[in-house]
């Protein structure tokens, strides 16, 4: 069905999975296509996706090919596919706002962001001039000004919009209005990971509900050493995601938990887990009889590459969103692949709802 032309916005651990997971996927030969939801997605393969351009404020990622831009620090995921080939795709200088927090200045250069002193570039029209189909948001936890700004630039340009962050777009109604009105998609808000910490929580959750065992109370700590969780040190850029994360959960059930018996956030930046995110979960309930149980999980992954696969399809959804015309939140695959969608599904009512957006037989 042709290329999709992508650009990102923000060149850290993620976008350096996602291209480099392109690249891997192109170059698999005949070997078993693992670790996709889908392979083929209404006839676009994950290496039709085609990166055009990037925006960034780090002097070390400025002005390069984006396949080089993506092994610099302070990224520090691993290596999916090494040989990237030059892209012809430069990243831009894009605009700082509330993109960096200040108190990333206490720590190392290979272990934050170094802000380059080039002049913000103009991103609406480098979407245009590069053709821009679908612009994806990965801007750190707490930007809120920046991913508004991006988003409006993808209004502009008439670009569709996957916000892979927690600032509430596809699923704030004024938002969402703006793009319909366009008619842009956008699919948002907050990109859960293949098999990470929300998804499996929302999964146990539900279980217990399903099963007919009250849940009295949960928690969820996460640590990790990627500039996600050195960013979300500063307390202050948390409300959205913790808004996020903890809705993700409290949806699956029929009575939403108490705010003192739920608790779900990061808990500590360990630097030498690099892109490696510990999570310690805890659902306390009580089944037959009102006897107690509990259940206790340790949930280890690489953080990075745990999402780039469902970006893949939250993209191609998108592009097909465009092919069909539809304008303002695609609410099946943001369901699937998002936290914070307009509309919460349970996961598996999500996934039947995605396949019948790709194959027509719903509109979003």
């Amino acid at each position: 069905m042709g290329e999709i032309r992508v650009a990102i916005a923000g060149v850290g651990n993620c976008a350096s999975s996602l291209v480099q997971g392109i690249e891997y996927y192109r170059n698999n030969g005949t070997k078993q296509i693992i670790g996709l939801m889908h392979e083929n997605l209404g006839g676009y393969l994950p290496q039709d996706l085609k990166f055009v351009v990037a925006f960034d404020i780090d002097k070390r990622k400025v002005g390069k090919d984006i396949s080089e831009a993506i092994f610099e620090c302070p990224n520090c995921t691993k290596t999916i596919y090494r040989n990237v080939p030059k892209l012809g795709a430069t990243v831009m200088m894009g605009p700082v706002l509330d993109g960096f927090a200040e108190h990333m200045k206490n720590y190392s250069e290979e272990r934050r962001f170094v802000v380059s002193d080039e002049k913000p570039c103009d991103v609406a029209a480098e979407l245009k001039k590069h053709k821009v189909d679908v612009l994806i948001n990965y801007m750190p936890v707490g930007s809120e000004k920046a991913t508004k700004f991006y988003a409006e630039a993808a209004l502009e340009a008439g670009v569709a919009f996957v916000n892979c962050m927690p600032v509430f777009i596809a699923s704030d109604e004024t938002w969402a209005k703006k793009f319909e009105d366009r008619g842009i998609p956008i699919v948002g808000d907050d990109i859960k990971s293949q098999l990470g910490a929300t998804i499996v929580h929302r999964v146990l959750t539900k279980l217990f509900q399903d099963r007919g065992v009250i849940v009295d109370r949960t928690y969820q700590l996460n640590t990790g050493g990627n500039t996600d969780f050195l960013n979300m040190l500063e307390k202050d850029r948390l409300k959205s995601k913790k808004i996020s994360k903890t809705e993700a959960v409290q949806s699956q059930l029929d009575v939403p938990l108490a705010p003192d018996n739920i608790h779900i956030g990061p808990s500590d930046y360990v630097p030498w887990l690099n892109d490696n995110k510990l999570c310690f979960l805890r659902i306390e309930g009580r089944g037959f009889g009102d006897i107690p149980l509990n259940v206790e999980l340790k949930l280890s992954v690489e953080d990075s590459p745990n999402s780039a696969g469902v970006a893949i399809d939250a993209i191609r959804c998108a592009k097909l969103g465009l092919d069909r015309k539809v304008g303002g939140p695609l609410t099946s695959i943001s369901s699937y692949t998002m936290k914070h969608p307009l509309i919460q599904y349970s996961d598996s009512i999500a996934k039947i709802k995605v396949d019948d957006f790709i194959t027509g037989k719903i509109e979003r």
